[in-house]
Formats: C-alpha cells, structure tokens, sequence
C-alpha cells in the first residue's frame, strides 16, 4: 500500500530483456538505506519487489503482464521515475490509498501553463470514467494527484511548481503515456453493491417461489 506522494525521482541504471519480461536497475542514492530486498517499491506507480541492492541502486524484474499493461516496458536507461516506498503503519496519509496496480495506460492530450502552475489533460479507456468524479483522487505514474475537470474520456489535473519539480512530470509531453490507477475505494463500493443486488435477487426469488398457496 501506498499514498501517492513521491519520496525520489530515481534514475533508470540499465533495461535487460530476460524469459521472464524485463529486469531494471534503479539509481536512488535518497531511498536507498530504507530499501531492503524483498521490500516493495512504487515505481511510476507500479508495485516492483527490490530483488539485488548494489551502491546507491536496486534491481527490480518486471514480468510480461506488468510489461503489457503499464508504461514500465517504455523505460529506457537514463529516464527518471517516481519512487515511493511502501505505507508504514505509523506514516502520515498526506494522498490517498494507491495500491501500486495499475488499472489502464492514460496518454497525456494537453499541457498548458496556467500562471505558476501547469495543466494536465489526460484521456483513458471510457469503461474507468465511472470511478471518477470532480475533486476526487487520481494516481498518475504514482503521483496522488486531485482531478480537476473531467469529461467521458479525459481527465484534467493541476500541478504545482513542488509537484513539477519533485516527480518525473516536468520531463512529460504530449503523446507520452502515464500509468493511471483509480481511487480503490471507489471499486471496492461497486463491487459491494453489484453482490449486493445479486443477493437481493436470489433472496427475492427464493421467497416467492417458496411461498406456500392455500386452497
């Protein structure tokens, strides 16, 4: 678990094709001493395990379904991406619940600065617009972030100069894809209503057919 608030841009060290999908070395000098192996890490928001720690550097294996679903198989040596170390149970929650599952690939349509700060315009698969609304939270590469415009397939988010320069956003531009994850509380409602009207119609039917007629 996670909280979308980014504690390092680390650098990626080298990319290595393997049979199990794509192994990365990851430089973050900052994090490095609260890494340990086996520890989870959000990397543009997508939960790897630290495999080897080496100097200031990590390693982490990306399998082929994280590869297809995200943008982590676009890193390349030399890009920079956000890190953030598991949710301690002590630790503030400054964002919001990000698991580090990565629900759809979103692509970035628009960047306008708007005074000291930037806008975001983001498109995504129709089918998440359900889990979204105004002013609700939003996890962008791993970023927890406040959508504030939405229509029926982009969503709209506004940067601060401390979110542009602590994350890998200010390296973004049009046509670049951001792994986008929805607010968890949200599917987990939709998933508890959805079985609830199921089990309300199995109750339903279940008393009506076991109603007994008189003569």
């Amino acid at each position: 678990m996670f909280t979308g608030l980014i504690q390092e841009v680390g650098t990626i060290q080298s990319v290595v094709s393997n049979a199990e999908g794509k192994e990365f070395i990851i430089r973050a000098p900052g994090l490095i001493k609260d890494i340990q192996i086996d520890d989870s890490v959000a990397t543009n928001g997508v939960c790897l395990t630290a495999t080897k720690i080496a100097g200031d550097t990590f390693k982490v294996q990306a399998i082929h379904v994280t590869l297809e679903k995200t943008s982590i198989g676009y890193l390349k040596t030399g890009d920079k991406v956000n890190l953030e170390l598991s949710l301690r149970p002590h630790d503030r929650l400054g964002g919001h619940f990000v698991q580090g599952h990565v629900n759809a690939l979103g692509k970035i349509k628009k960047i306008e600065k708007i005074g000291n700060n930037w806008e975001i315009e983001v498109s995504f698969p129709k089918d998440l617009r359900k889990y979204m609304i105004s002013e609700g939270s939003i996890t962008l590469d791993g970023i927890s972030l406040t959508i504030a415009r939405l229509t029926s397939d982009t969503l709209t988010v506004a940067i601060i100069p401390h979110t542009l320069e602590k994350t890998s956003l200010s390296s973004k531009k049009v046509g670049d894809h951001l792994n986008l994850e929805v607010d968890m509380i949200a599917k987990y409602i939709e998933n508890f209503l959805r079985f609830d009207k199921d089990s309300r119609k199995e109750e339903w039917a279940k008393n009506f057919f076991d109603v007994k007629y008189e003569d």
